[in-house]
């Protein structure tokens, strides 16, 4: 690890998601001019889907009324991938890196191959947080985010016998994001700690009909509270990222 290589960590609570995607724009474009270090945000939102550039409206199942009725808002962002859930234990962390390959870089697109790796690596990061609370998890060929296998998820504590989430691969973290412009990268993943699985009901997940959804109650007792959740996947992204990560607090002008 690189010593002066070092990543800024802000733990914020919970936060609305538009408050969210205002600051990772107003700190890309800081990281972008070098008046910042790369950051890490982590957090939680108030119920809400969100649906990525190459989402369907019908992949939302719950009409508006429903929708109201269950608090849940909805936004039209910018990141990749179709819709999903974010909501109150779910542990969502939104990393702005330099990801240009040379300095001065400036283009329309990342390189492919460096856009899917860095991909790979947030898959990679969530991975080994989940291996060092003792869940087996790994990647599928061809799918974004961490998935937990048929054998593991047929040991779902909260799954009823016989149903599809037992038989099945099932989806524990999702990974959706943007390389900007400039190369700095926005949104990024979300990892069910201890959410209320119902709000998936609302929504096909990433747009895949037949995919299950499962979290860190389904398999771990006790939970691993959100602060230990925090911590540990603060050091797998350091391993992965090859990071020096520092907790900070944000400043005044980064909040309005």
């Amino acid at each position: 690890m690189d010593p002066e290589k070092i990543c800024h960590v802000y733990q914020l609570g919970s936060i609305p998601y538009q408050p969210a995607w205002d600051l990772q724009n107003r700190l890309a474009e800081r990281i972008a001019q070098g008046e910042h270090p790369p950051a890490l945000l982590l957090l939680e939102h108030p119920h809400t889907y969100t649906l990525g550039r190459r989402a369907a409206a019908e992949n939302l199942v719950w009409d508006e009324a429903e929708r109201e009725r269950q608090g849940v808002s909805v936004y039209w962002v910018d990141r990749g991938g179709d819709v999903t859930y974010h909501g109150p234990g779910q542990l969502v962390g939104y990393p702005l890196l330099p990801l240009a390959p040379s300095p001065g870089w400036s283009s329309d697109r990342l390189p492919q191959a460096d856009y899917v790796g860095y991909v790979r690596r947030l898959e990679e990061t969530l991975i080994l947080t989940l291996s060092g609370l003792g869940l087996a998890c790994g990647q599928l060929p061809g799918l974004t985010g961490v998935w937990v296998q048929a054998d593991v998820a047929s040991r779902c504590l909260r799954c009823p016998e016989g149903s599809a989430q037992r038989k099945q691969p099932a989806k524990i973290a999702s990974i959706g994001v943007k390389v900007d412009v400039k190369g700095i990268s926005r949104h990024g993943f979300a990892l069910n700690v201890d959410p209320d699985m119902r709000y998936w009901e609302g929504i096909i997940p990433c747009g895949l009909k037949e995919v299950s959804m499962v979290s860190l109650a389904d398999f771990l007792h006790p939970v691993p509270t959100m602060d230990e959740i925090m911590d540990r996947v603060t050091r797998s992204f350091s391993d992965v990222f090859g990071y020096r990560m520092v907790e900070s607090a944000l400043v005044q002008e980064l909040k309005t």
